[in-house]
């Protein structure tokens, strides 16, 4: 990742010493989670390479935490305008169409290396959907692999029903049903909040979330599951990456072509230290294993044959590429 870096900003000084300091385009960037996360970190890096990389013509200004715009409101703020460019959760959004979703298909791609032949496939499907909502697509960043938080000792599902579950997608709420758990919609943002209030008592994330929000102060067990490695993605208005001469949008998508890769070492990277964090502040980390295992499995395999029956032409062509490179 340093590596990666180091090529960033040796190019972006390169293009810096070529080109003449212009007014910068000011640009504000609302991000959903922490300022300590990754996900945020990286928005940084990037937005600082393109400072330099187009000598100073557009300058981004990173708001992370939800502190511009909430994270369900980012979106809409950047397709109506309000922001040029915000980053969101992919699956979020699997209300507006179930491509959003491919990427937290449950037990499909349970791996960096799977989520990337997933990505292979995906991507191009998201860059149509999103250009006919007035967005161009630069880049995606998958979380470590989900799993479950709870304040108790989990067996099966049986152990599960009545609790009160975040939910953040279709997926997440489906999953809370087939769980005979309670959705509870909240915000990344909102977690700590909900877990403290006991709006919330369990929810699917990966690690990195968990250590965040300092989730050992309300719960007490993470159990590995592995169910999907969900990414972050960036996004711009069309109309305000349209008035960008072509040059700069060259500069962009290469800086956020390496991002991609330096954010996914990132992830991968810090996916085992997470959960050292979380043991060591005294949550107790294991593997689902026997019945819940059974159980997730099931479930897992429910969903799988829902999304790939609604999903429709585009979805099967999607899992199908992916397994196509699995076999």
């Amino acid at each position: 990742m340093r590596k990666l870096f180091s090529l960033i900003s040796a190019i972006a000084f390169t293009f810096f010493s070529i080109f003449n300091l212009n007014a910068a385009e000011k640009w504000d960037m609302p991000m959903a989670y922490a300022a300590s996360n990754f996900h945020s970190q990286m928005g940084v890096k990037f937005a600082e390479a393109v400072k330099v990389a187009t000598g100073g013509e557009i300058d981004i200004t990173v708001h992370p935490g939800g502190s511009l715009f909430k994270g369900d409101e980012i979106k809409k703020a950047v397709q109506t305008g309000q922001a040029p460019i915000g980053e969101r959760l992919l699956s979020a959004h699997e209300n507006e169409s179930l491509l959003f979703g491919g990427d937290s298909i449950p037990f499909l791609a349970t791996s960096y290396e799977d989520s990337d032949k997933l990505w292979k496939y995906l991507r191009p499907a998201m860059e149509k959907k999103l250009e006919e909502q007035g967005l161009v697509l630069l880049y995606g960043i998958p979380w470590p692999a989900q799993g479950l938080y709870f304040k108790k000792e989990v067996n099966s599902i049986a152990d599960t029903k009545g609790v009160k579950f975040r939910s953040y997608s279709g997926a997440t709420a489906r999953i809370a049903e087939l769980m005979g758990m309670l959705p509870v919609q909240v915000e990344a943002a909102e977690l700590s909040q909900a877990l403290a209030t006991g709006v919330a008592e369990s929810f699917v994330s990966s690690g990195a979330t968990g250590y965040d929000r300092k989730v050992w102060e309300h719960l007490t067990h993470f159990y590995e599951v592995n169910a999907w490695l969900p990414r972050n993605y960036v996004f711009v208005n069309k109309k305000a990456w349209d008035k960008l001469s072509k040059q700069n949008q060259n500069i962009i998508r290469g800086i956020a072509a390496m991002t991609e890769a330096a954010g996914t070492a990132r992830s991968e990277a810090l996916s085992g230290w997470y959960l050292t964090q979380l043991a060591a502040n005294g949550m107790k980390v294991q593997v689902a294993k026997g019945q819940f295992r059974t159980d997730l499995e099931k479930i897992g395999k429910t969903m799988s044959d829902e999304w790939i029956a609604k999903a429709g032409p585009e979805g099967k062509k999607v899992v199908d590429g992916f397994r196509s490179e699995k076999k």
